[in-house]
C-alpha cells in the first residue's frame, strides 16, 4: 500500500521558521521554497506528495491543480477553502493517507476517517533527517550493517491501534 502525503501547505510555511521568513519577502517564494525542499524529499523517499493551498482571495487566473518538480499543488477557491479539500483528500484516501497538518479541526476529521496524522513541525523534522541521513547513507556505503542480538526492547505495554498505525505511516518518512 503506497503512502499519500497530504499536506496543508500555508499551515507547515508558517510553522517553519525558514520557510516563514521567506514566505514574509514574497508569498510565491514561500511556497515555492516549500515545493522545493518538498521535491528533494521526493527524491530520497518516493511517497505521493500532495500541497493544498488556500487561494479563496488569489487571482483568477492561477490554476486549480498543478504538478510542479512530481509534487502535486491544489489551490483551492471560493467557497471551498484548503481545510475543506484536504478534508476532502483524508475522505477519500483515508488509511493510505497521512496528513500533515497543525490545524486540530483537520487532524480530529482525518484520524476519525483512519488517516494518519502529524504535525507541520515534526513533519519538517522527518525531512530535514531524511536529507542528512541520505547524504551520510550514502558516505558511509556498506560499512553499517546489522548487528544481531538478544537484547528485549521496549516497554511490554501495546500502544492502541490508532496509534501503531499512526507510527508505522510516520517512520515511513
Amino acid at each position: 500500500m503506497s503512502l499519500h502525503i497530504i499536506i496543508d501547505g500555508y499551515n507547515l510555511i508558517r510553522q517553519s521558521s525558514p520557510l516563514s521568513s521567506i514566505e514574509h519577502k514574497d508569498i510565491r517564494l514561500g511556497r515555492n521554497a516549500l515545493i522545493d525542499l518538498l521535491a528533494a524529499y521526493k527524491r530520497i523517499k518516493p511517497h505521493k506528495i500532495t500541497v493544498v493551498f488556500d487561494g479563496a482571495n488569489a487571482p483568477q487566473f492561477l490554476s486549480e491543480r498543478e504538478r510542479v518538480k512530481g509534487i502535486n499543488v491544489i489551490y483551492s477557491h471560493y467557497p471551498d477553502s484548503a481545510d475543506t479539500l484536504i478534508k476532502k483528500l483524508a475522505l477519500d484516501y483515508r488509511e493510505r493517507a497521512l496528513i500533515v497538518s497543525s490545524d486540530m479541526d483537520i487532524i480530529r476529521f482525518a484520524e476519525s476517517k483512519g488517516a494518519a496524522t502529524i504535525s507541520s513541525p515534526l513533519f519538517e523534522n522527518k525531512i530535514n533527517l531524511a536529507s542528512v541521513y541520505s547524504i551520510t547513507d550514502n558516505d558511509e556505503g556498506e560499512d553499517r550493517q546489522w548487528q544481531p542480538t538478544t537484547k528485549k526492547k521496549g516497554p511490554g505495554k501495546r500502544l492502541s491501534k490508532r496509534k501503531r498505525r499512526n507510527d508505522i505511516k510516520s517512520s515511513k518518512l
